[in-house]
């Protein structure tokens, strides 16, 4: 990987971006691409959409979120306790004992999530949100307040690490790669004069609640679409591979099969690994995605979508892991799948 794309994937990590306040890391999306980008947009909810040859009439929609699980806060006691709430699928039991960064009203409060020592009883085993509280120091509710208020996002006071054989672990790499993915695929066509219209978009909100991918495919109205996220990984301890499939680390992005999946847009995926020698991987979403392509797929008279997802391990903990290998193939493969385009494909299954 280039060192100015390493250096925007580290800084991405680094930016908060929790579900709903997403708008800093957007900013330094939009900085990136405008050296490549033949045109960008943005919306009301927040989404960014960077395109190539966007007047080209068939146009290839390529989602990726940039908002990250957090919590928020839900109360301050009289002490100076923060109490909170979730903001997408983050697990309270995680997070005993974390230091968190307070996106407060005057920066950054650093924090620690407050944890009965095991001396005095430890833990309990059922442990939820309202369970939690943190501790950032402040004598009293009148100290902290200075710093914080009711709404205000917390998340984990983690970055990133390279580790062994070419993988990373951070903190939401789900989906800053998605993000980090998609910006990477148009800077690598845009040179390239692609037969189709490219649409690189960092959509928000898909932790909680999926609409920023909706809003942002209502305005494109694609002619197909490709969400980029990512999926389990179910090479480590624990995992039952005859009930999760087998997916691996550095063997490449996955490809899914299913109701909502146009197959003939896994058909050029397909072809396009094939021809280029990039391995690829299978998961099955016979019901829905849980990703972006849903949404996406459900705009306008109907979009067909493919999901191409990055295998990950320890999803929603505070640090995930990932291959740098499969990031650098997931791009390779969108990158060849596209310059393989016409702009002619009859993306119909009957036809």
């Amino acid at each position: 990987m280039r060192e100015q794309s390493k250096s925007f994937l580290e800084k991405l990590i680094v930016t908060p971006s929790p579900s709903g306040n997403e708008f800093e890391l957007q900013k330094l999306w939009m900085e990136y691409v405008k050296d490549f980008a033949h045109k960008i947009e943005t919306d009301v909810v927040g989404n960014v959409m960077a395109s190539v040859n966007p007047d080209k009439p068939f146009k290839v929609m390529l989602a990726g979120h940039c908002d990250e699980i957090a919590f928020m806060v839900n109360h301050i006691d009289s002490n100076g306790y923060i109490y909170v709430t979730k903001a997408g699928g983050i697990s309270p039991k995680l997070a005993l004992g974390m230091r968190v960064r307070v996106l407060g009203k005057n920066g950054i409060l650093k924090g620690v999530v407050g944890v009965k020592a095991e001396h005095q009883g430890g833990a309990g085993d059922k442990i939820k949100a309202k369970d939690l509280f943190i501790d950032c120091g402040a004598a009293n509710k009148e100290e902290i307040t200075k710093h914080v208020s009711i709404g205000d996002y917390v998340i984990y006071d983690v970055d990133y690490e390279y580790m062994l054989n070419d993988n990373f672990a951070g903190r939401a790499l789900d989906n800053r790669t998605g993000a980090f993915i998609v910006a990477e695929v148009l800077r690598r066509v845009a040179d390239k004069d692609p037969n189709v219209a490219v649409y690189a978009v960092s959509t928000v909100n898909e932790e909680t609640n999926m609409g920023g991918a909706y809003f942002a495919a209502s305005h494109i109205k694609p002619t197909m679409g490709i969400a980029c996220d990512v999926s389990f990984a179910t090479d480590y301890p624990g995992i039952d591979s005859r009930e999760s499939g087998n997916i691996d680390l550095g063997k490449g992005p996955i490809l899914s099969k299913g109701a909502p999946i146009n197959d003939k847009i896994n058909a050029l995926l397909e072809k396009a690994a094939e021809e280029n020698e990039i391995p690829v991987q299978y998961e099955l979403t016979p019901r829905a995605t849980g990703t972006d392509a849903d949404k996406i797929r459900l705009t306008g008279t109907g979009v067909p979508v493919a999901l191409v997802s990055l295998p990950l391990r320890y999803m929603h903990s505070p640090s995930e892991v990932v291959s740098i290998k499969d990031i650098e193939n997931e791009i390779e493969l969108l990158v060849q799948t596209i310059l393989s385009m016409s702009g002619n494909e009859n993306l119909k299954p009957l036809e």
